[in-house]
């Protein structure tokens, strides 16, 4: 081998670099039709979603596969418009038929979306068997619109995705009110004076163009997850529709990148699959961690709300002992204290550690008191729940056996505003149901003797 140089592969970063230069062309168009499917996709299967008809998608890209196969053996060309068309008109009737038969026939709305779909696709397969069947030309290729084939997308495929992403988006914006309305309140739109029926058949006609047009880069079976799931996702990272519809065209966008850069680096991995892949990840990374709607953060609100409602159950119980006695000077041990409220030992304790770094409780050899800080949060945890159980008692008309539950519920959520409120309400009632003095300030000790009779004496 003298004489010969031997050069290693290219690394993992030479690649990515090589890719970032866009070099080659044909990288260049995957990229650009996966970033304008992924937006134009995203936005509007966002209205589909919303609408409840997250299938629809997935039904109109089964129905476009006669459509392109009778548009073939028709003209025998595989020109993108001509395809484009023909898929476009094979969807839309597969959609009139979706629609039409539940509304004149006895066929759920489901079962029609199940036979238009299966019905459409098995005409298409026999349409391309015929076809493989005929000596033509042109014919070779045909069965990628199944799964997608990226790599063979050409610059007469990327100028139709463009135009069609760009009349799409457009037209959301132009009609975005129209749209929204329509998808949360068909009713009240009709009030409006706004004709229901053309703007559905205008967002019927945007998500049959998104999804004939996406055929070639994704294909017929995975072209649904294109249109749902980055809406799926967009809505744990906000409430208002505008904003959503911008994330889920980010991440759109997002996945059309990661999967291009994947079949670039790995030419045998398609970028159709990849995308979906990718926005599968972007929804289960929104699921977990989204700043507001996210499990995790449910999951550590839920947890500091049970150690909010412990604690401030202890404060009011302690509040109870200390009923009949000086605050500051008695001292209750934890014992005393699950005598009247039942809680484990060991969240028990935690809970009395937490209140004594907030300063609300003090802890000494002769157990536990209320500060004055502590005095003040628990006479006003005890006032809002007699107050509530005043209100239960008198408007709801529970007997006061009844109302203790509720009003455990309840004390941990009431505002100042609806406490005042209820005391307005109760005509500035000074007793409770079961006969104990609703607190009206914080005192330095409580002068009736009368202990607390709440729930039997134990809650």
């Amino acid at each position: 081998m003298a004489g010969f140089e031997l050069f290693p592969p290219p690394s993992l970063w030479d690649n990515l670099r090589l890719f970032w230069q866009f070099e080659d062309m044909n990288v260049l168009w995957v990229l650009m039709g996966s970033v304008l499917l992924g937006m134009s996709a995203s936005v509007i299967g966002g209205f589909a979603f919303l609408r409840k008809r997250a299938l629809i998608g997935d039904a109109l890209a089964h129905a476009a596969l006669p459509g392109v196969m009778m548009a073939f053996l028709l003209f025998q060309t595989r020109d993108p418009l001509i395809i484009f068309i023909g898929a476009l008109c094979s969807s839309f009737i597969g959609f009139f038929l979706i629609d039409w038969l539940p509304k004149n026939t006895k066929i759920k709305a489901d079962a029609a979306l199940a036979i238009t779909l299966s019905f459409f696709f098995a005409i298409g397969l026999m349409l391309l068997s015929f076809i493989q069947g005929m000596e033509v030309n042109n014919k070779s290729g045909l069965d990628k619109i199944l799964f997608g084939q990226a790599a063979a997308m050409t610059e007469g495929d990327i100028k139709l995705l463009g135009y069609v992403t760009v009349f799409v988006l457009v037209t959301v914006v132009l009609f975005f009110q129209k749209f929204r309305l329509i998808a949360f309140n068909q009713a009240y739109a009709r009030t409006l004076g706004i004709a229901v029926n053309r703007y559905e058949l205008l967002l019927a006609l945007l998500i049959v163009m998104s999804v004939v047009v996406g055929l070639q880069l994704v294909g017929v079976v995975l072209m649904a997850a294109v249109l749902l799931t980055p809406m799926a996702a967009a809505r744990y990272w906000s409430n208002q529709l505008a904003h959503i519809l911008i994330i889920a065209a980010l991440l759109g966008a997002l996945s059309a990148l990661i999967s291009t850069q994947i079949s670039y680096l790995a030419p045998a991995m398609p970028t159709g699959p990849w995308m979906v892949v990718s926005l599968s990840v972007l929804f289960i990374l929104s699921l977990l961690f989204a700043p507001q709607k996210g499990l995790i953060k449910q999951h550590l609100n839920y947890k500091r709300l049970r150690q909010k409602v412990a604690e401030e159950n202890v404060l009011r119980t302690l509040y109870k002992l200390h009923e009949g006695h000086p605050f500051s000077h008695h001292h209750f041990t934890q014992a005393d204290i699950q005598s009247f409220r039942n809680m484990p030992s060991s969240c028990l304790q935690n809970t009395l550690k937490q209140l004594c770094k907030k300063g609300l409780t003090e802890c000494t050899t002769q157990g536990f008191t209320l500060t004055p800080e502590g005095i003040k949060k628990a006479t006003q945890l005890t006032r809002r729940h007699r107050l509530w159980e005043n209100y239960l008692n008198e408007q709801a008309a529970l007997s006061p056996d009844q109302v203790h539950q509720q009003a455990e519920r309840i004390e941990h959520i009431l505002t100042d505003a609806q406490e005042a409120q209820l005391q307005q309400e109760l005509s500035n009632s000074q007793q409770d149901p079961h006969g104990n003095q609703i607190p009206s300030s914080v005192p330095s000790s409580i002068q009736s003797p009368v202990h607390s009779k709440e729930g039997g004496g134990r809650n």
